[in-house]
């Protein structure tokens, strides 16, 4: 009987154990509260922050794509293991790389004067142009117009 309930009790584990469930998503905004480059209140502006994370494990937190910029220079070319933007529906954080960004619009952006949103999905970006304006873009044109807006001005 002892050696029914013991293989009873693997069986059980066994086909209970499936695939370990997916860690719950980190809070971010509690180990970087503040923008690392300007001091911003990341948890206001949490539909637009960013978190760098670091090929040495190191991490910083930002409250916009343009200090996520600035933080980048500053850093001189330091290896990037990820960069998560949130999406700004959800406020989830997201891959930058893969994220559907809207450049432009009527809602102000975040550090800079031409907004750049990130969203999870194209449907989702799609229906904040309808609304808001804006175009879709790819993750390097919203790069590449973060890194423009964010270049000392010339006089």
């Amino acid at each position: 009987m002892k050696l029914w309930i013991i293989l009873a009790g693997i069986l059980v584990m066994t086909l209970g154990a499936g695939p370990a469930p997916a860690a719950p998503p980190r809070d971010d905004i509690a180990g970087h509260r503040d923008c690392g480059q300007c001091g911003m209140d990341r948890k206001a502006y949490g539909y637009s922050r960013m978190l760098i994370v670091y090929g040495d494990g190191s991490e910083t937190g930002v409250c916009s794509l343009h200090c996520a910029v600035t933080e980048l220079d500053r850093q001189g070319g330091k290896p990037v293991a990820s960069l998560l933007a949130a999406d700004r529906d959800t406020r989830r954080l997201i891959d930058a790389a893969t994220a559907v960004w809207v450049l432009g619009g009527k809602k102000r952006g975040v550090m800079t004067e031409r907004a750049k949103w990130a969203f999870g999905t194209r449907e989702a970006a799609q229906r904040f142009v309808d609304t808001e304006g804006g175009r879709i873009v790819s993750w390097e044109e919203a790069l590449a117009a973060a890194r423009e807006d964010a270049a000392p001005r010339r006089r």
